[in-house]
């Protein structure tokens, strides 16, 4: 697994295809807010999220928010969409199906098409609203969310801008980058396995989300334990992974997407964020039609998931770049 210097602040910037930096030189003006509880439909399932919105005002640019691999709408997401909230936007934090508050079973189900669809119902939910502009809903993806979404993006419709910060971006060269060419085949064999199982006979098979030391675990890393292990000490988040999500993992790839993508795109990574070169290589598949711009900066990956001046910042330029799509 690649190792990453977690202790790096930013320095110079490579911003690419014209991107302005206004919101961050200026600052966005802050809005009175308020969070609201919401329930949507996504393929059969009730899901959950906290909607955080200005006071004031009539019809507002909104954003769906996806969170981390496993991520609960409490961590990253709220972090954002507080932001988000207090520059003028209603921003949605929700639950994928399999997770936190929304429905699901099995639970811990780490299962990528299922939360493009979710994305999906979720920017259709904020189209739906009375204090939303339909022709001004955005999309933003932090992490392995960032994945769907670009797919989400792609196929959706209604996504007037996309933004996506320290993208764990789906390819099959960097899931072997990620879990060596031996991890990778163990693990979507043991994947096939347990969903076998589960269709057979109703069982499933788990294994901890995150561990400090076994590497056969969802997320392996001690890096990522330590983040995300306070939050299951809280109660917070579940440290369980269903194994069959590595047979839909494993098989996802938003490659394709980034081929076809037409949503004005803003991609936030770095050297010291998770596999840089997959990154690149999505950023570079996007048509040239497409407007894009890039933000490649020094930010460790996790600073993005809990740090305030670098959520500050990534938030900035996020208004920047949805102000412009």
């Amino acid at each position: 697994m690649p190792r990453f210097d977690l202790n790096r602040r930013p320095s110079a910037l490579t911003v690419a295809a014209g991107l302005g930096l206004a919101a961050i030189a200026g600052g966005a003006a802050r809005a009175a807010t308020t969070v609201s509880k919401v329930r949507f439909q996504s393929a059969g399932e009730t899901l959950v999220g906290d909607l955080h919105a200005p006071v004031a005002g009539d019809k507002k640019p909104a954003v769906a928010i996806i969170g981390p691999m496993t991520y609960q709408k409490e961590q990253a997401p709220t972090q954002y969409a507080r932001r988000l909230a207090a520059a003028g936007y209603v921003a949605l934090a929700y639950d994928s199906r399999y997770r936190g508050e929304s429905g699901g079973e099995p639970r811990a189900w780490e299962n990528p098409a299922a939360k493009v669809e979710d994305l999906i119902a979720a920017v259709d939910h904020l189209a739906s609203r009375p204090d939303v502009d339909p022709d001004r809903i955005f999309v933003l993806g932090i992490c392995q969310g960032s994945s769907a979404a670009v797919v989400a993006a792609a196929d959706s419709g209604k996504v007037a801008g996309l933004a996506t910060i320290a993208g764990h971006y789906r390819d099959h060269e960097g899931d072997i980058a990620w879990l060596t060419q031996e991890g990778y085949d163990r693990r979507l064999a043991n994947g096939l396995v347990a969903r076998a199982k589960y269709e057979a006979t109703g069982e499933v098979d788990y294994v901890p989300g995150v561990s400090q030391t076994d590497m056969n675990v969802g997320m392996p890393g001690e890096f990522v334990w330590v983040w995300y292990q306070p939050w299951a000490d809280r109660g917070m988040w579940e440290n369980r992974y269903a194994v069959m999500s590595d047979a839909d993992l494993l098989t996802f790839e938003s490659l394709s997407a980034a081929r076809r993508l037409s949503t004005p795109w803003l991609m936030i990574h770095g050297d010291n964020c998770f596999l840089p070169d997959a990154a690149r290589r999505s950023f570079d598949a996007v048509p040239s039609t497409t407007r894009k711009a890039m933000v490649w900066d020094d930010t460790p990956h996790l600073s993005y998931y809990d740090q305030p001046a670098d959520i500050d910042r990534a938030t900035a330029r996020v208004i920047d770049w949805f102000a412009r799509a």
